[in-house]
């Protein structure tokens, strides 16, 4: 029986650009299991979409309130979207 799995999608606010936010977040998302993908903005936050079990986007929404040791997050904002069904693993866009 496979697990019920859930969709959010939003931004990450602070100094997130310029200290490979993008990549340790792939990292993390790909060690947690989660498919979706994220991206910088031109305002200089960060914008992502994360699908997953419960558990694992509990566990990504912590390590998003930190981010990687350079970062300085000061918001994370995430909203329930649709599922995207065409997503598997998770990539990091332009």
């Amino acid at each position: 029986m496979s697990q019920v799995k859930f969709a959010l999608y939003g931004s990450v606010k602070g100094r997130v650009q310029g200290v490979f936010f993008r990549a340790e977040a792939r990292l993390k998302a790909t060690q947690l299991g989660l498919s979706g993908w994220v991206r910088n903005r031109l305002e200089g936050d960060v914008e992502i979409h994360i699908q997953g079990t419960k558990e694992q986007m509990d566990a990504m929404g912590d390590w998003l309130q930190q981010g990687p040791p350079k970062a300085q997050v000061i918001e994370v904002n995430l909203k329930p979207v649709s599922l995207d069904e065409s997503l598997s693993g998770f990539e990091i866009r332009s």
